[in-house]
């Protein structure tokens, strides 16, 4: 049984997503657009780290320093990228934040949550195997679902339309103004606040 810790800061906040112009605007990259709105609040630029296979920086969020990781790897191999830093810096994988796109929520959705499977998401799936743990957070942004499995893999590669981005913007928006809470590790008024959002 696991039982989530209070209180326990977040040192790393992860964003999933493919590298690379043809990729930025695609649902897959949700994770990167909450992270690059992130340092850009926090004044934070990222470099590529070629240690940490992908680009990162480090920003002060409520007077707790914090690192912030875009993977350079693609989806499926993220966690050589997560595992790497996590080792660099000896940060424990319940003190990491993975911010992904979510098929099982709606756009304008998102929830906050602490271990569970990978969902069929590749990202999270190779992060579990080299994290070799399953107990980190999760910031699951929704972009909703295709309906019809055979086309997930084609829609995740794809931009949301204008109908599905405004609330896909909303929801990071939304994320972002919990995300004081959630580095304290005060997880829970930060789901709160999340979760009842209208």
């Amino acid at each position: 049984m696991h039982i989530q810790k209070d209180l326990m800061a977040i040192k790393l906040i992860v964003g999933l997503g493919n590298p690379g112009k043809d990729y930025q605007a695609h649902r897959h990259n949700v994770g990167f657009w909450f992270c690059d709105a992130l340092a850009h609040l926090y004044a934070g630029i990222f470099k590529k780290e070629s240690k940490f296979f992908g680009d990162a920086t480090q920003v002060n969020i409520a007077g707790a320093n914090v690192r912030l990781l875009k993977p350079d790897t693609y989806m499926n191999a993220s966690g050589k990228s997560v595992q790497s830093i996590a080792k660099f810096y000896q940060i424990n994988a319940d003190e990491i934040l993975i911010v992904h796109d979510e098929l099982d929520l709606n756009p304008g959705v998102a929830k906050i949550k602490f271990s569970g499977g990978h969902g069929g998401h590749n990202g999270l799936r190779d992060t579990i195997k080299a994290l070799g743990s399953k107990d980190f957070y999760r910031l699951r942004i929704g972009i909703g679902h295709p309906g019809d499995k055979s086309k997930v893999a084609d829609f995740v590669l794809h931009a949301p339309n204008k109908s599905e981005f405004e609330p896909i913007q909303t929801t990071l928006v939304d994320s972002l103004n919990v995300i004081e809470q959630l580095t304290k590790g005060d997880v829970d008024s930060a789901m709160k606040v999340l979760h009842t959002q209208k």
